[in-house]
């Protein structure tokens, strides 16, 4: 895992501007911390910062250039099947120096050029360079676990993992006003966009091929129109048992310690099982919150870890902890988030990293599997019949009665009935959106001033959806890759430490999504063949609970230790009057709905808020 910077001169008249580099390679630094290096070849400027994983010599430092100095390559990842790729490649002739995945990449390149990207099971981000007929790939691999960011400018593209690293290239830019309109939505913005105009995220599954014509963005993988398994439900069972064994197995390859998380969930209790059985005394890891039992869930990991004879550890985490992190975590990102369970993130990635550099998660299974309450919502809302026109009226005289917030089992059952009934008036495709939203589509236009619109890219979210696994690509194309995968790697690298997801192995990826949405979720359960597939292995008490989440108290902090943060950055009308990109009126709306018993999720607009304040005073002082 490290991090990647560089730009390539594409128009043959301009001059390689090698300024610049020694900054953008600093703002890499926590992802990159072994070693850093930049190289000019030919009409591109490569920069590099390695985090040590796979082969951990001085020989596998980057930018990396074959024997003839004609190509080269800076690369952020794994390829976790490099070893069969490599074997493959020395059948037909090709030797190797190094015994990592980044010179079998270079040769694979040199070899198929981008016909070589379906070929790689990993996570990845890189620019592939061709001196002799100044031409690149710039790709990202198939579900955005990586990040990649590139502006196209003047004859040249800047390319990076993170937007800070392109800003010593690319100068101050303009906010996107219908980003930040998204933003404000979903808490997150979600590729091809960023909070910047003419910045981009490489959508996942794609790669830039940049020549003398100028740069055009290409498919090399797409999640739809997979064909429906006609396999029976053990079979498909007992697949998806080996295909996830598989998939882990291959991501405890590492010349690094490798460790887990474990929260006692039932995802990262799976990932944490199958590890175990290939490293004994495997090492996890969980945080607990002392002032929050609601949310904490170290009781459920310690019977997981007792089970697996793993070396567990746990830290119990004070608000005051939590707190500690909010400047440390909010300050890295180089682009408004408001994802509040980026703070645990932050603080178990720290935790972690004193006995880890590797560390595996169970991302990407609530997506997969359908694991969340919103899919729960949509499945039984496309039960049509007079039990959801029931519903529409009882449950809308319910939410009257109930408090609707997310602070406690009842303001919580409240705030789900009341966010459901509503989402039953309107469609199918509609209500996916609303009910991945956290802010009421009128409030969000009148306080950004930017109607929300479906923009290119995002016009996934507007098909129509002809059966429930539409709903699951759209959580991959959209939470997944902006939300979920966003919080990983950014707070993970933030400690220098990577995570690795087997339940994104594209090998199960397209074989989930080929079966029957039934098999993954009915009336009673959700994520069914998962769970059925292991509950023979695992305590009957991780499968017959409640999902809980990575929460954090935000409503308690807003009226104590925030309140002072909240008053300056976000609810001081004179500061947002002279900023001139908010509507006061409807920001001290949203202080009324929050201080009241029917805030619903109006504290995560306000979280927002103060999160998009952070990241622009941030982003102003890099050019002042």
């Amino acid at each position: 895992m490290c991090g990647i910077v560089g730009q390539i001169f594409y128009d043959h008249e301009l001059f390689v501007d090698q300024s610049g580099m020694e900054q953008a390679l600093n703002k890499l630094s926590k992802r990159g911390p072994d070693f850093q290096n930049s190289l000019t070849i030919g009409q591109a400027h490569l920069g590099h910062a390695r985090l040590s994983i796979i082969d951990t010599s001085e020989q596998s430092n980057q930018p990396f250039v074959d024997v003839s100095n004609r190509y080269g390559i800076v690369y952020n990842g794994e390829i976790f099947n490099f070893r069969e790729l490599r074997e493959v490649l020395i059948c037909e002739g090709e030797s190797f120096n190094t015994s990592g995945d980044t010179e079998v990449l270079l040769k694979l390149l040199i070899k198929y050029g981008a016909d070589a990207l379906p070929k790689l099971n990993g996570f990845f981000a890189f620019c592939f360079y061709d001196k002799i007929k100044n031409e690149a790939i710039v790709a990202r691999d198939r579900y955005g676990i990586k990040p990649l960011v590139y502006a196209v400018n003047e004859g040249r593209v800047t390319f990076g993992s993170e937007i800070k690293a392109l800003n010593p290239f690319i100068g101050r830019r303009t906010i996107d006003k219908q980003s930040m309109r998204y933003f404000f939505q979903f808490n997150y913005i979600a590729a091809p966009y960023t909070i910047l105009e003419e910045v981009y995220k490489l959508t996942p599954g794609s790669f830039l091929k940049v020549d003398g014509n100028g740069v055009q963005e290409k498919k090399y993988y797409e999640l739809n129109h997979l064909p429906v398994s006609t396999g029976d439900y053990p079979s498909a069972k007992k697949k998806v048992y080996d295909l996830l064994h598989d998939a882990t197995e291959r991501r405890m390859i590492a010349d690094v310690p490798v460790g887990a998380f474990l929260s006692g969930g039932v995802d990262s209790s799976i990932v944490s099982l199958i590890a175990s059985k290939f490293t004994p005394s495997l090492n996890t890891f969980s945080i607990g919150f002392k002032d929050n039992p609601f949310f904490d869930e170290t009781a459920y990991a310690e019977i997981v870890a007792r089970k697996i004879n793993s070396n567990h550890t746990v830290l119990k985490l004070s608000n005051d902890d939590l707190l500690e992190s909010f400047s440390d975590a909010l300050n890295y990102l180089d682009e408004p988030f408001a994802d509040s369970s980026a703070l645990n993130m932050y603080i178990l990635s720290k935790h972690t990293k004193r006995n880890a550099t590797v560390a595996l998660s169970g991302d990407g299974a609530d997506e997969l599997f359908s694991g969340y309450n919103k899919h729960k919502a949509l499945f039984e809302a496309d039960q049509k019949g007079v039990k959801n026109l029931a519903l529409r009226s009882t449950g809308g005289i319910v939410s009257k009665v109930l408090p609707k917030s997310r602070e406690s089992k009842l303001g919580n059952l409240g705030r789900q009935i009341n966010k459901y009934t509503e989402g039953l008036k309107i469609t199918r495709e509609e209500r996916y959106i609303q009910w991945a939203s956290f802010l009421n589509s009128d409030l969000g236009d009148q306080l950004v001033g930017e109607p929300f619109r479906i923009r290119k890219g995002f016009e996934y979210l507007s098909n129509a959806v002809g059966n429930f696994n539409d709903y699951l690509t759209r959580d991959f194309k959209m939470v997944l890759e902006g939300d979920m995968l966003r919080k990983v790697d950014a707070m993970s690298m933030a400690n220098s430490l990577e995570v690795r997801t087997p339940f994104l192995d594209v090998n199960l990826v397209d074989y989930v999504f080929s079966l029957p949405a039934e098999y993954k979720i009915d009336k009673q359960r959700r994520k069914k063949i998962l769970k059925e597939a292991f509950q023979q292995e695992l305590p009957e008490e991780i499968f017959n609970r409640g999902k809980k989440g990575f929460e954090v108290p935000l409503k308690q902090w807003f009226s104590s230790e925030l309140k002072e943060s909240l008053d300056q950055e976000v609810f001081n009308e004179e500061k947002i009057k002279e900023q001139g990109i908010f509507h006061w009126e409807s920001l001290a709306q949203l202080r009324t709905l929050a201080q009241s018993g029917t805030s619903g999720d109006t504290v995560y607009t306000i979280w927002a808020m103060l999160s998009f304040q952070v990241w622009y005073r941030n982003y102003l002082n890099q050019f002042n």
